[in-house]
């Protein structure tokens, strides 16, 4: 055998191995250092879909109800020293709050949500609240 045909031979081998499909390229920590995930399970997986539901209906019910009471107490803001991103300001706050303490009781651990988490549930809050307030004033 010749070395061209023993080199095309064990690449072959190499990139047939499924093991190395089933394993995610490890990432950088940014300290440096290497490291790499395990697969998820389907159970874990199965959880992990169902915590993502909860949250976004929990945000979507808390932008709803944003929304109607800012039609309630505001309406169409006439006055105008008021100014809506002050009111949109003053619903990311209260929803931060009630989502905070509002998650444990669906077995979420809202201790473990980073920026990117608190972001996503705050802007389906604000899209929510919107929505809702512009199809009251129509």
């Amino acid at each position: 055998m010749s070395k061209s045909s023993r080199k095309k031979q064990s690449a072959e081998v190499e990139t047939k191995d499924p093991a190395d499909n089933n394993q995610p390229a490890p990432t950088s920590s940014g300290s440096g250092r290497r490291t790499s995930y395990k697969p998820r399970s389907p159970e874990e997986k199965r959880l992990a879909h169902k915590e993502g539901i909860i949250k976004t209906a929990v945000a979507a019910i808390i932008g709803i109800i944003a929304g109607i009471v800012a039609y309630m107490q505001i309406g169409i803001a006439d006055d105008p020293t008021v100014k809506w991103y002050v009111i949109m300001m003053f619903i990311v706050g209260i929803s931060f709050y009630v989502m905070k303490f509002s998650f444990p009781l669906f077995k979420i651990k809202a201790k473990e949500f980073g920026f990117k988490d608190w972001f996503y549930v705050e802007f389906i809050v604000i899209d929510f609240c919107l929505v809702t307030w512009t199809l009251l004033l129509n």
